[in-house]
């Protein structure tokens, strides 16, 4: 054998990092600092040429033709690789079904014929990319709010807690605010109501018009929409900020009034008949763990997803915290009375992504260990 194939042969090529969202996949490289791409979770099926959402097949059969195709699209038209030279690593989240895990490992093994698989928790990858042993991960997505203790590098399985407050609530309330108060102007100056031209908007456009011009208002601002809405009177109710437009298709635009820009994202924080919202998730599930690690853990908060990525939620997040631990149920059973959050070195949607990329460094002895 020539020297140069042997020298080939000795060196062993960048694992593949897949971390399989409910709405977006994040795909790329061991050696790479961000993912190759960020794809929808969904795919055209070869058979019926329609376009199917990974995460919504229940049967096992339909979901592992959905997988052959959907993990073809990204081999070879992203990665552009031969499957049979990488191993894999999966982020997957640990209320991950054991049946669609175990129909991933069929497809890649049977039919990619990869050399071998990782599972790794998503959550336990956000504190590679710290450094950290102990933390608090809120992983806030699409369809919703996961909150996570983490210590020592053990999970505490008790304290989780979840709520079904995320990305997809945020899109039902915008969408039932735009139907009700939105105007569209078309090739006429005449506006009429966005109710009278469409009856159902596009989770696509739904979501374009959150990341381009919705935010979370401060902590303050919030109290004072609250006491004006419950006093009925106007003159409480601070300025709304500045209405927008949105081009639609056919040359129409949307007129988006100020008040709705910030009033959508208040679905997180607004509190529901069991006092449950993305804050209390949080104190709930530090009350759930061992009264030594409590503190530590509220020093040491990782916010993750991509609803996080809005602007104003973070600090929105901190004051809701501070304001809940006034309350006696709390006040009693938390003796700390701040908060402290870390800044992942990534965007916060693709940060255990990043933690699949180190975590694929070290020796499977080592992980094993």
């Amino acid at each position: 054998m020539p020297l140069y194939e042997g020298l080939t042969a000795a060196v062993e090529k960048t694992a593949v990092i897949f971390d399989l969202g409910t709405v977006y996949t994040k795909v790329g490289f061991a050696g790479e600092c961000q993912p190759r791409a960020i794809i929808r979770s969904e795919v055209k099926c070869t058979k019926t040429n329609k376009v199917i959402k990974v995460f919504e097949q229940t049967e096992d059969d339909e979901l592992y033709d959905t997988l052959i195709d959907f993990l073809h699209v990204i081999y070879f038209r992203h990665l552009l690789v031969n499957t049979r030279d990488r191993r894999v690593i999966i982020c997957e989240s640990f209320l991950c079904p054991s049946s669609f895990r175990e129909t991933l490992a069929k497809v890649l093994f049977k039919h990619y014929e990869v050399p071998s698989i990782l599972y790794a928790p998503s959550h336990l990858l956000v504190l590679f990319t710290l450094g950290i042993n102990t933390a608090l991960v809120i992983d806030c997505g699409y369809k919703e709010t996961l909150v996570l203790p983490v210590c020592e590098c053990t999970p505490i399985l008790k304290g989780w807690q979840g709520i079904p407050l995320a990305g997809c609530a945020i899109y039902k309330r915008l969408e039932a605010h735009l139907l009700e108060n939105g105007m569209v102007r078309g090739h006429s100056v005449e506006e009429k109501p966005l109710s009278s031209i469409m009856g159902h908007v596009q989770e696509a456009v739904l979501e374009d018009i959150k990341v381009k011009t919705c935010f979370v208002c401060n902590f303050q601002r919030s109290a004072k929409i609250k006491e004006s809405l419950l006093d009925g009177s106007a003159v409480k109710r601070p300025p709304p900020p500045p209405a927008v437009e949105y081009p639609l298709d056919g040359g129409r635009i949307l007129a988006i009034d100020g008040q709705i820009r910030e009033i959508v994202c208040e679905v997180l924080f607004e509190q529901d008949n069991e006092e449950k919202s993305v804050a209390t998730l949080i104190l709930d599930s530090i009350i759930q763990c061992p009264i030594d690690f409590r503190k530590t853990l509220a020093h040491n908060l990782v916010c993750v997803g991509g609803t996080t990525m809005l602007p104003g939620f973070k600090d929105r997040l901190m004051s809701e915290l501070k304001n809940l631990l006034e309350r006696p149920k709390y006040r009693q059973k938390l003796a700390f009375r701040n908060f402290k959050m870390h800044s992942p070195p990534s965007q916060p949607n693709y940060t255990a992504w990043l933690g699949g990329k180190l975590i694929s460094k070290c020796s499977y002895r080592l992980l094993l260990s």
